[in-house]
């Protein structure tokens, strides 16, 4: 019971710093970056100043997607990583499987 206490502790805490932890995506060989949270909420879009002064719509349409994705998996990895670092050495029964059904 005092480990169940201490992980949960521990999630807390991580909760908090993935709130936190910034990751990036980018798209169009970094012509769009996105940045989110550890948990995957998005906190900015950073566009080149050189694709908006071309015009092209239809091309930034296409290039924000893509880096906020890529941010968002990276979140999510970041996410399984920290989940399995906190729950590491518990032996409970499926918690692997879990976890691992988590992150997707």
């Amino acid at each position: 019971m005092q480990q169940a206490t201490q992980v949960g502790k521990e999630m807390k805490a991580m909760q908090e710093e993935l709130r936190n932890k910034r990751v990036k995506g980018s798209a169009g060989a970094g012509l769009v970056e996105a940045i989110c949270t550890g948990h995957g909420e998005l906190v900015s879009i950073n566009i080149d100043p050189k694709l908006i002064a071309d015009g092209d719509k239809d091309l930034i349409e296409e290039l924000i997607p893509q880096a906020v994705n890529e941010a968002q998996a990276k979140g999510k990895q970041l996410h399984q990583e920290m989940m399995q670092s906190v729950t590491s050495g518990l032996n409970v029964p499926g918690l692997d499987e879990a976890m691992s059904q988590f992150g997707q």
